[in-house]
């Protein structure tokens, strides 16, 4: 098929590869415009971009598409679907509508559950025991369109956001390239009304660690936020992430029954909760 790719972040790589390697015409990339990044805060191309242009596919990074300029771009180049894939801009009903056989989003998570922007940490955050890849034909509302098909997948409880992004993102690449070889047959299921949930953004705020909440909870959030933007508390003063944690009364490093598996200091490496004691005061944690 002729398509779209829309698509911004490291998630959406492996789907755009699965569709180049599966032989279809991806005649325009659209991605966000580059961002300083970096500590030379030099713009930083995303890693679609990066990876579409020395492929010699044209790459788009227009700020908005709510203009008639962008809409008649967009539909002149005649494609029969648009892949959509964590792109960051909300699609007007003119794009929606221009692709013969309109747009696909990969969405990652089993929808109607975690519509919206983390799907992968609120899962995480809220104990889920399975997630998994939507395939979903595009509406105007959010995450709302009936859904061609999905793929679950079971969530360790040692996962974190990176390992589960990974896990998803390989999965997104398998069903889009099964949707679209299978596009003329799959019938479009509407959501359920039961069982809706919403994926706010992350606020920073949440990143802070609340020793007083319970452990399972916190150790969810602890992995729901690792690596990035990363769960931290302080100690006199010097900024400490932990990146995997777990509910257990024992172990190494362990505060108010969270056992800290990889920390991170400020400046440094991530390291194992026995590196992390061996250059670290670890009586200071005795104080939470």
């Amino acid at each position: 098929m002729r398509l779209i790719f829309m698509g911004t972040p490291g998630f959406a790589v492996p789907p755009l590869q699965a569709l180049l390697k599966a032989g279809h015409e991806v005649c325009a990339v659209y991605s966000q415009p580059p961002r300083p990044a970096r500590r030379g805060q030099k713009p930083q191309k995303s890693p679609v971009q990066a990876l579409a242009e020395p492929l010699g596919i044209p790459v788009r990074t227009p700020k908005t598409l709510k203009n008639e300029t962008e809409s008649q771009a967009f539909a002149a180049l005649k494609a029969d679907v648009a892949i959509v894939t964590a792109y960051g801009l909300l699609l007007p009903q003119e794009i929606l509508e221009a692709p013969a056989k309109g747009c696909l989003n990969i969405h990652a998570s089993l929808l109607p559950r975690w519509r919206g922007a983390a799907p992968i940490q609120r899962a995480l955050a809220a104990g889920d025991r399975q997630t998994g890849i939507s395939i979903m034909q595009m509406t105007a509302g959010l995450d709302t369109g009936p859904v061609l098909l999905s793929h679950s997948v079971a969530i360790d409880p040692l996962d974190t956001a990176g390992s589960l992004h990974d896990t998803l993102a390989a999965l997104g690449a398998t069903a889009i390239v099964e949707a679209l070889a299978n596009l003329d047959t799959l019938a479009g299921l509407p959501q359920p009304q039961e069982g809706v949930t919403y994926a706010a953004k992350i606020d920073k705020a949440e990143t802070r660690i609340d020793w007083t909440q319970d452990p399972a909870l916190i150790a969810r959030k602890i992995c729901a936020f690792s690596p990035f933007p990363g769960a931290w508390f302080d100690v006199n003063g010097e900024r400490i992430k932990v990146l995997s944690a777990r509910a257990s009364p024992k172990g190494r490093l362990n505060i108010r029954g969270v056992e800290l598996l990889e920390l991170q200091r400020a400046g440094k490496r991530a390291q194992s909760a026995e590196e992390f004691a061996r250059g670290f005061p670890i009586d200071l944690l005795s104080d939470f």
